[in-house]
């Protein structure tokens, strides 16, 4: 009772600055984000001429649209009075236009503005800079024979008023982020600890919002999503419903897709060659699938197929309809987030039991930053759909062996195994971990190699088995008992997906790779060897390429002496995610870790060999690609993990074990406010690669770019910058 009004002070203290956070994110957004609606409340709204006259080099054609005839002639011109320093564009019949973004600058009386971009999906973007008073063009910047779904322009406009909930949101989001890792925050004294009923249900109320966002995505997939077939006349079938076909072929018993073979295509000499395959699609053979595994006159995919048993399958036998591939996308990145931060927070536990909640908060922030989880959340197709269930997999499979050894009750004695003195392990757990990273085989095949983490993980029990093995102390079948329940759960998934491989292609390892017809011959393809090293480098350190305007992270060259695949990236993961760096310290941290967290700590020392392994070989097998990061993103990032918690500083509110390098020798305050700045500049590289990642959403040139397949979001973002 005595600490009650020290309490309430604190509660009317906290409620006060929350509520001052409020009104000025209310005040930022109504006020600052709006000052062209007030700027621009004493517009005349009025227009000398009622249409405007149009340049040589615009013509109209049916619909009312517009076409360019001439780019250096094409602009729309009408007087303005200069009451306000803005214009509208307005639209007419935007379904019927060849382009739906549009690049327009204004001109009043010679004096330019910068180019913009439009969209009739925004109507944000439609309010366009024209400042002055006189005679206005407006210039439409796009090439010869574009038709825009323009149809007058209009000065002196009122700028409407917009409250944008999305905009607040991310204020807000910053806000809260702040205050939680501010170095007076009270979570900075608060110890984790995972057998807390109150700690799990802030779990469970920090994974609430992102299931319903989960939720409401995955029920608009299934309602409004429909399949993504394109074909290009004289040119490739690009259908991206694999999933789909693979589910309809094993519902009924087929290992090939149910798709047209052209005879043309099936007769070739060599289908897997690029210039047969062009002079067919000149003579207008059709359809030839774009990156579909083509076998002895068959189509397949060479997708991992596992995914297609666990989901495809089951919605189409319940509804008879195709899962749309993003629906399935969002409920695996929610299981592969899940499975991240359980195996976060348990590694946490282990090897930093006095990490506080704010280092905890922190790293459930990192570990899917640094492991490229952002590409992942943005292109939600069915190239994405292996790596996301291998995430998801590989994290519940790690995150149950990490459990194995447990002092929880087993439902049966027969549920533990011990030899010869060794920790006493839980089989099922351990046998569920070997059953979810063998699925990988199904998924994504290079996620099996976690399964070389269980053997520095459990050498405590490896040892002794041979040992008591090699002495006699130990009788067979008991001693098997663990490795046979490994063995056993780990061909349950794998068996069958052997046989699968072989009904298709007459071998066991053979996933049909090499038969998929794609910008090259894959039968023959072998990368450069002098592109490899710079595709490693370009992976972990290329440089990123910030420009002036939004989305100001640009697309940075990687060039090749040879051809070589190479996605359009913004940066190298190192670049991407800095605090990743920590992870080259791992192998020097050899003080401080509490009792009986060797096995671990040996596990996450194997995932920096394993993860530069997996960087060279992504490198020799597949070129340079985006998502592949996610190989090995997670294994740095968890190999960082202890560096980057022994640089937080643990829940002990005395200063004396914030970092490594602050000696005890040093003056107390002085100590303290070192720890202070070190956890504000992990926090603030943490937030700059958040917003990275975030920016890199919307870069152009990318794959997937959203100016062209969201343009609604990707122009209502960019106003937030152009005031």
């Amino acid at each position: 009772m005595p600490h009650l009004p020290r309490q309430l002070r604190h509660r009317r203290r906290t409620a006060a600055l929350a509520l001052a956070v409020a009104l000025l994110i209310l005040a930022v957004e109504c006020l600052g984000f709006n000052l062209p609606f007030w700027g621009s409340f004493g517009a005349s709204t009025d227009s000398v001429s009622a249409e405007n006259t149009l340049g040589p080099g615009l013509e109209r054609v049916e619909g009312g649209l517009l076409r360019v005839t001439d780019p250096t002639q094409a602009w729309l011109q009408t007087e303005t009075d200069g009451t306000s320093e803005y214009a509208r564009v307005d639209v007419i019949a935007p379904q019927l236009a060849t382009v739906s973004v549009v690049h327009v600058s204004a001109e009043v009386d010679g004096k330019a503005s910068p180019q913009e971009t439009i969209s009739p999906a925004s109507p944000r973007s439609l309010i366009i800079h024209a400042s002055g008073a006189g005679m206005m063009r407006v210039w439409i910047r796009e090439a010869k024979g574009a038709v825009v779904p323009i149809d007058e322009v209009r000065p002196n406009v009122r700028v409407p008023f917009v409250f944008d909930w999305l905009r607040v949101g991310v204020m807000a989001a910053l806000a809260l982020a702040v205050a939680v890792w501010r170095p007076g925050s009270p979570l900075w004294r608060i110890r984790l600890d995972t057998s807390s009923r109150a700690q799990r249900w802030g779990f469970v109320a920090l994974l609430a919002p992102i299931a319903v966002v989960t939720a409401a995505n995955i029920a608009w997939q299934l309602s409004y999503a429909w399949p993504l077939v394109f074909h290009a006349p004289g040119g490739y079938t690009y259908d991206f419903e694999q999933y789909g076909y693979t589910a309809e072929a094993l519902m009924h018993g087929r290992t090939w897709l149910d798709l047209a073979v052209p005879d043309a295509l099936a007769s070739a000499s060599d289908p897997y060659d690029v210039d047969t395959r062009n002079r067919l699609l000149a003579e207008g053979v059709t359809p030839i699938y774009w990156d579909h595994a083509f076998y002895q006159g068959r189509w397949y995919s060479y997708f991992g197929v596992l995914p297609a048993v666990l989901l495809f399958l089951p919605y189409r036998l319940l509804t008879g309809r195709t899962l749309p591939n993003a629906a399935a996308m969002h409920l695996l990145l929610f299981l592969a987030l899940l499975g991240l931060w359980l195996l976060t927070i348990r590694l946490i536990a282990r090897l930093a039991p006095r990490t506080s909640l704010a280092a905890t908060l922190m790293a459930l922030v990192f570990v899917p930053v640094a492991a490229n989880f952002g590409y992942l959340c943005y292109r939600v197709n069915f190239y994405s759909v292996p790596f996301a269930a291998s995430v998801a997999l590989t994290s519940f499979g790690l995150w149950l062996w990490l459990g194995a050894r447990t002092s929880s009750r087993p439902l049966t004695p027969s549920d533990r195994w011990s030899v010869d003195g060794a920790p006493e392990l839980s089989l099922p757990r351990l046998g569920l971990g070997a059953l979810c990273i063998a699925a990988n085989f199904g998924c994504r095949p290079t996620f099996c190699l976690a399964a070389l983490l269980g053997f520095p993980l459990f050498w405590p029990q490896i040892r002794a088995l041979a040992s008591a093995l090699a002495a006699g102390r130990a009788s067979l079948p008991n001693a098997l008992r663990a490795p046979g329940v490994v063995a056993v759960s780990a061909l349950v998934p794998v068996a069958p997906l052997m046989a699968y491989n072989h009904a298709r292609f007459g071998s066991v390892f053979d996933f049909g790779n090499a038969y998929q017809l794609t910008v090259t011959d894959m039968t023959r393809f072998h990368e450069p060897v002098q592109d490899i090293p710079l595709a490693v480098g370009y992976y972990l350190f290329l440089p990123l390429r910030l420009g002036g305007g939004f989305p100001f992270v640009r697309i940075s060259p990687t060039p090749f002496p040879e051809w070589s695949f190479a996605e359009p990236m913004v940066g190298g993961l190192f670049v991407l995610c800095p605090l990743l760096a920590l992870a080259s310290v791992l192998p020097f941290l050899r003080r401080g870790w509490p009792s009986g967290s060797a096995p671990v700590r040996h596990m996450l020392l194997a995932m920096l060999p394993l993860g530069a392994g997996l960087t060279v070989f992504d490198a020799a097998s597949a070129g340079l690609g985006w998502r592949y990061m996610c190989d090995f993103g997670w294994l740095f990032a968890f190999a960082a993990l202890p560096v980057m918690l022994r640089v937080l500083g643990d829940a002990d509110p005395r200063p004396t074990a914030a970092a490594p390098f602050l000696r005890e020798r040093r003056p107390l305050r002085a100590r303290a406010v070192a720890r202070d700045a070190v956890r504000l500049l992990v926090f603030a590289v943490l937030l700059c690669s958040v917003a990275v990642a975030a920016l890199s959403c919307f870069t152009p040139g990318r794959q997937d770019e959203m100016v062209s397949g969201n343009p609604r979001l990707y122009l209502d973002v960019m106003s937030w910058f152009s005031l």
